[in-house]
């Protein structure tokens, strides 16, 4: 996987630097000096969207945490998932880790990070439907988006099982009977997975809850449409602006084609080569569509890096207080 992932990151990095020459340096220069410092109020606005995410996290959770610490272990999973190399699934294990430590009891928090992607996945697909929506009439083509419709129609038959099964199969005490009989009782796997039958449990009672999972949905398609006011300002600042449903159309397919290829760390490439090729149908030229790239990937890093920082800070001075108790204890 470790390998895979490197040769992901190598062939990505190839695609942006090749995307990037072909645009023209200058050209995109240029761009950026038109738009200036503005465009650093991408960063605090995107606390806007990732906030009403949150709230579709914490309707799962109830009152077990409070909004803080939830935004905070948000802006930490999506960093963690955005700019290092995990495949976008790191960012979710040390969620369930800062939650538990939090004091959340385990198996509640990884029930909760769990279908809260799940549900993700399913807001994402309603995103693109509502993306080709808009783009039927903000695109100069049709067959992108048939295209998108086919790879939805294939794809949400596997989001389908996969709900069936973490609802119905007991899917959890199944991987612990199978890694019992592969690694035996003793091993620090089966440790880990001793508490299956809870997590199960967790996860059907979230199930039960309908409610709290229709408005869980309806937070985050909410925070999906805000996060769309990123490209409609940024390409607005670089000069070259859009409609708000072409800003939809372009932000919810690049998402479904940067989610579909989640193996590439941080989506290098992939979102480069994506805004090239459905920027063009909205007469984006590749300078313009690289640019806008970038200018995310610059909101990213400034956005990310602060939690990234603040969790390193977090987990080594735990690390120092685990080194003080244990000396005191001896």
């Amino acid at each position: 996987m470790k390998l895979a992932a490197r040769i992901a990151l190598l062939v990505g990095l190839g695609v942006t630097v090749a995307l990037v020459l072909h645009a023209g340096g200058p050209a995109m220069l240029e761009l950026l000096a038109r738009a200036g410092w503005v465009l650093l109020w991408l960063v605090p606005l995107h606390a806007v969207p990732l906030l009403l995410d949150v709230c579709g996290w914490r309707t799962l959770l109830g009152p077990r945490a409070s909004m803080p610490l939830l935004f905070w272990i948000a802006t930490v999973r999506e960093a963690i998932n955005r700019l290092l190399p995990v495949a976008n699934i790191g960012g979710e294990i040390v969620g369930i880790r800062l939650l538990t430590a939090s004091g959340v009891e385990g198996t509640v928090a990884a029930a909760s990070v769990i279908m809260e992607v799940l549900l993700t996945l399913f807001s994402q697909y309603l995103f693109v439907a509502l993306g080709v929506v808009f783009g039927l009439r903000a695109l100069h083509a049709v067959r992108p988006l048939q295209d998108t419709l086919l790879g939805m129609a294939v794809t949400l038959p596997v989001l389908g099982l996969l709900m069936a099964l973490l609802r119905y199969g007991a899917i959890f005490q199944r991987f612990e009977r199978l890694a019992e009989r592969v690694v035996g009782v003793r091993s620090h796997i089966m440790a880990l997975l001793s508490r299956s039958a809870d997590l199960d449990a967790a996860i059907r009672s979230l199930y039960a809850r309908r409610r709290r999972l229709a408005l869980t949905v309806a937070w985050q398609v909410s925070g999906l449409l805000a996060g769309t006011l990123e490209t409609w300002l940024a390409l607005r600042w670089l000069g070259h602006p859009q409609s708000l449903s072409g800003a939809i159309a372009l932000e919810s397919l690049t998402q479904a084609v940067r989610n579909f290829i989640f193996l590439v760390p941080a989506g290098l490439g992939v979102q480069e080569a994506s805004l090239v090729g459905l920027g063009a149908l909205l007469g984006l030229t590749p300078d313009v569509a690289i640019t806008l790239s970038l200018v995310k990937r610059m909101r990213e890093i400034v956005f990310g890096l602060p939690a990234l920082l603040s969790w390193e800070w977090v987990e080594g001075w735990k690390g120092l207080q685990h080194v003080r108790s244990r000396s005191i204890e001896h």
